[in-house]
């Protein structure tokens, strides 16, 4: 996803989320650890199939479900196990990711 975005838009995105003063925002940029390159986005895998390097250039406190559908389907169980019972569900580009989650993973939950 971030593979194409020239160095300079993600230092300006995260120049601009740096004056955020939400505390979210913040600790997005802390997890960050000051990369500026989207070729440091690998890095951002925070736990197995949940990425943070959405928010190199996303405003928000925003992580990402990543691999294959029943990787995310799991993952998505996992949520729900613990208690979560409601998601906030988006994806780049929108469209095709609302059908990748709909004909894919969701015909996987329970």
């Amino acid at each position: 996803m971030l593979d194409e975005l020239d160095p300079a838009v993600v230092a300006q995105a995260q120049d601009t989320l740096g004056a955020s003063l939400s505390m979210g925002q913040q600790r997005m940029r802390a997890l960050h650890e000051g990369r500026r390159d989207a070729r440091d986005a690998h890095d951002l895998e925070v736990a197995p199939g949940l990425w943070a390097g959405v928010g190199l250039v996303r405003g928000g406190a925003g992580t990402a479900l990543v691999g294959s559908h029943r990787e995310v389907a799991e993952l998505v169980e996992q949520y729900r196990a613990i208690g979560i019972e409601e998601f906030v569900l988006s994806g780049y580009p929108h469209v095709e990711e609302a059908y990748w989650f709909a004909e894919g993973v969701r015909p996987l939950l329970g």
